[in-house]
């Protein structure tokens, strides 16, 4: 049957670990985060907003009972299981079994301020950045004398 054929690529295994192998040594080197993937990745995301590291991972169909979110020095773990039905459909592109994620938080990160939320599939934590972490807006001079706030975020 046509859906039952995967187009076989040689070196999509060996070209994802290599992305994933430099994309750990510039965030070593420059400082953003380092990633460590392991099963069926979750999706995530990142951003910083009103002075907050915000990190999002998409886990659909997960049981929060099924997640476990640990902090060990400045490195942010998700563990997570998506348990499959004892018979399932014959066909899936979806992924079943164990996943981890971990993300290296900014430096100074309070971890027992930390927050977890689980809403419709999305688990959303908010790590508190230290004052020096968290941005300042710098004054734009002009003219001799006048300074302009930038609107660009």
């Amino acid at each position: 049957m046509l859906n039952e054929l995967v187009r076989w690529n040689p070196f999509e295994e060996e070209l994802s670990s290599w992305h994933r192998d430099i994309d750990d040594l510039f965030g070593r080197l420059f400082g953003r985060p380092a990633l460590r993937l392991t099963g069926g990745l979750p999706p995530m995301e990142t951003y910083k907003k009103d002075g907050n590291y915000v990190v999002r991972f998409d886990l659909p169909g997960i049981d929060p009972k099924d997640l476990d979110v640990h902090v060990e020095g400045d490195l942010l773990t998700i563990k997570a299981e998506r348990k499959a039905e004892e018979k399932g459909p014959e066909y899936r592109e979806t992924f079943y079994g164990k996943s981890e994620r971990a993300v290296t938080l900014p430096h100074g990160v309070k971890a027992e301020k930390i927050t977890a939320r689980y809403e419709n599939g999305v688990l959303e934590l908010v790590v508190p950045l230290p004052v020096e972490l968290a941005g300042k807006k710098i004054p734009i001079q002009i003219e001799a004398g006048k300074t302009i706030e930038s609107k660009a975020a």
